[in-house]
């Protein structure tokens, strides 16, 4: 039986019974500790956390970047692997980062990770992926930073790659996809709007449009069936709504 490294992993929860038992069962003998922040979850999220042995703890939501960083902030190990509950490292993944701490500390400050998405029962292998996402850090000098969302996480030193997947459930279901996108679209349309930068009629033409074409031809959407297809017209969607959030913002203070 191999020791748990020293590793705290870190999560951020609302409402999240249906993903953390595979979230937390993923992480079962590989981390010394795993620390569950929660907003104000109303379902049995903090007994499944009891149920792992995960240090359960609360405070109000503080926004994406500053909860996430509340969380690194609970961390008592010297490293933290950041994970969404949504979230699940594969057996490779836990392999290599044993190998990483096998062979003594490990010389970059953050190791980033392939995150391997599965939606509408399959794994997309083309429009979302690769996806390399930084999540295991040294937590001295590492912070979230970025727009609400999205964010991300930096650190002050060098960086490295790891084999293995970060398995990322990302939708229930088609309704679950479009919801988020209306629901984020305003933060993204805010954060934009914070910097200064004026929309211009040709971001609402152009942009939704030359994110398609990414999602479909450059990324290869194409060659994941119907859900490239629906994978590309959501992330039309998105960058539409953003910029019509981003429309109707510049519009009302004008009036």
């Amino acid at each position: 039986m191999n020791d748990p490294l020293p590793v705290s992993a870190v999560i951020i929860t609302l409402n999240e019974e249906a993903n953390l038992p595979r979230c937390l069962a993923s992480l079962r003998g590989l981390v010394s500790e795993v620390v569950v922040l929660d907003s104000g979850s109303t379902d049995r999220t903090r007994e499944i956390a009891a149920e792992y042995g995960a240090r359960f703890e609360s405070q109000p939501w503080q926004g994406y970047v500053g909860q996430k960083n509340a969380a690194l902030g609970r961390a008592a190990q010297t490293w933290a692997l950041c994970l969404d509950a949504d979230e699940a490292v594969s057996p490779e993944l836990a392999v290599s980062i044993r190998e990483l701490f096998a062979r003594g500390e490990p010389e970059h400050d953050g190791y980033r990770v392939n995150r391997f998405n599965f939606y509408l029962g399959d794994w997309i292998r083309h429009a979302w992926y690769p996806e390399w996402r930084l999540r295991l850090v040294r937590v001295n000098g590492a912070l979230w930073r970025g727009a609400d969302p999205p964010d991300h996480l930096e650190v002050a030193g060098t960086t490295a790659r790891l084999d293995g997947h970060l398995f990322h459930y990302s939708y229930a279901d088609l309704q679950d996809h479009f919801q988020r996108i209306l629901k984020y679209a305003p933060l993204a349309a805010a954060a934009r709007a914070r910097g200064g930068r004026p929309v211009r009629w040709y971001h609402l033409a152009c942009s939704p449009w030359l994110a398609f074409f990414k999602s479909l031809v450059l990324k290869q959407g194409w060659r994941d069936g119907w859900r490239g297809w629906v994978i590309a017209f959501a992330t039309l969607t998105k960058v539409f709504a953003k910029y019509a959030f981003l429309c109707e913002k510049q519009w009302s203070n004008r009036t």
